[in-house]
């Protein structure tokens, strides 16, 4: 049989109960305030000290280094080389040895004329050039993924922490009452051990969400090379942009043309068909105009002094190859199974890219649906711990009645900032998965945070 309790205690404890949520909660925004940092601070931070996004960067620049490195195959070739020799005169019958010394100057120079090999290295290391800066946008793109996953992960942490420890209090608050009211007969120790075994719970709760914060907050502070790393919390309300455009076909199209795995593909699919030309021209002849200029100063065999000559040459250079020993129709060969495998992979990365959009595009959708229900269930918890702690003061419900709506009303509050967390993260991961990912997408996120 449940008794009645006095309603004087349990005002107070409801109201202590509410002003330990609201500190609970504002107190670490609060606190983050004061030296928090905003999400487009942190991934320019991050751009600076990311070492993955560093080591994409570092490639970009090697790459288009060694497009222009094939295009030496395509201009001139100039040489200098110098030599002095010292040789030994032992004629047969001759009174003395002699000592000749001979010098020699040479500067050659070549232009191709007609190399098709080279023609078709100098395009496939132009379309190298689009390989490599798709690659950097791509790291781009996942440095704004990282940074803002870690961003939220965090905030998620210290909502976590916040929710759990103002459940704490609550519970402390309906832990003191019940032993109170068990103290004075009004109740019975039921209410009272319920409550020790709910506090117990909700302390191992917080120490397990406290290392959770601590682990987030570690790797974020990694990401951006800073230590003690506080982000801006969202304000509240808060209100989530739309999709836009609201078609899934549409961000399939943006994304086969913009999507930077598509792009790849492609370029590697032109590669490959260069690759074969490369091989094909194995066959065909080059080329070159030449030029030569020589400088000799050698004995002669007549006089006893020695002869200095100087020698200029200007022609063309033709070379024709005949056979290989089948080295060139295996390489054709060759350069042909690599394209089949090439548009092979173009069509996988296609088909990958759009199932990841619709995926992203699906799950935004699912996100703002979950965010709305949750927004519903938040108003339904908290209508029904109000109902319960008004039976609790009537005598109709117990104290584990109330301790479970309190429970559903913090689990509910924490899932609805998580849902909203994800839809603003997923709303990146579509515009990743469509190719148009940038910096400026960072914006309508970062004027969602307290100022």
């Amino acid at each position: 049989m449940t008794v009645k309790p006095t309603a004087t205690p349990l005002r107070r404890t409801h109201r202590a109960f509410a002003r330990l949520l609201t500190a609970s909660v504002l107190s670490l925004g609060a606190s983050s305030w004061v030296q928090a940092q905003g999400l487009i601070e942190l991934y320019e931070a991050a751009r600076e000290y990311d070492a993955t996004y560093l080591a994409a960067r570092s490639q970009y620049d090697a790459n288009l280094a060694q497009a222009d490195q094939a295009r030496a195959g395509l201009l001139p070739q100039a040489g200098l080389s110098a030599g002095i020799f010292r040789s030994n005169l032992d004629v047969n019958g001759a009174p003395n040895t002699r000592d000749l010394d001979s010098r020699e100057v040479t500067l050659s120079a070549s232009q191709p004329l007609y190399r098709p090999s080279n023609y078709a290295s100098n395009e496939q290391a132009r379309l190298s050039v689009d390989v490599a800066q798709a690659q950097l946008k791509a790291a781009e793109q996942e440095l704004i993924i990282r940074i803002t996953q870690a961003y939220f992960d965090v905030l998620a942490a210290q909502d976590t922490v916040a929710f759990v420890t103002a459940q704490k209090e609550a519970v402390e608050q309906q832990l003191a009452a019940a032993k109170r009211n068990f103290e004075v007969g009004t109740t019975t120790v039921t209410d009272s051990r319920e409550a020790q075994a709910r506090f117990d719970l909700v302390q191992a709760q917080e120490i397990a969400a406290e290392n959770d914060l601590r682990v987030k907050r570690l790797a974020l502070d990694q990401l951006v090379g800073r230590s003690s790393v506080t982000p801006k919390p969202l304000t509240a309300p808060v209100s989530l942009p739309a999709v836009t455009p609201a078609d899934v076909e549409a961000w399939v199209q943006t994304a086969l043309e913009n999507n930077t795995s598509v792009q790849q593909a492609s370029k590697a699919v032109e590669i490959a068909r260069l690759e074969i030309d490369k091989a094909k021209a194995g066959h065909k002849p080059t080329l070159d105009l030449v030029g030569q200029y020589e400088y000799s100063d050698a004995p002669s065999n007549t006089s006893p002094a020695n002869v200095r000559s100087k020698t200029a040459t200007v022609g063309l250079q033709f070379n024709l190859p005949l056979f290989a020993g089948f080295a060139v129709q295996n390489g054709v060969k060759k350069a042909l199974a690599l394209e089949a495998k090439a548009r092979a992979d173009k069509e996988s990365a296609v088909r990958a890219v759009s199932q990841a959009t619709r995926s992203a595009y699906l799950g935004v959708l699912a996100g703002m649906s979950q965010v709305k229900a949750l927004e519903a269930a938040e108003a339904s918890s908290q209508s029904a711990l109000d109902a319960n702690k008004l039976g609790y003061q009537v005598g109709v419900r117990i104290n584990i009645d109330v301790l479970n709506a309190q429970s559903q009303l913090f689990q509910t509050k924490r899932d609805l900032a998580a849902a909203r967390h994800n839809v603003l993260i997923g709303g990146l991961r579509l515009r990743q998965a469509s190719g148009t990912l940038s910096p400026e997408d960072l914006t309508p996120i970062q004027n969602l945070l307290t100022p």
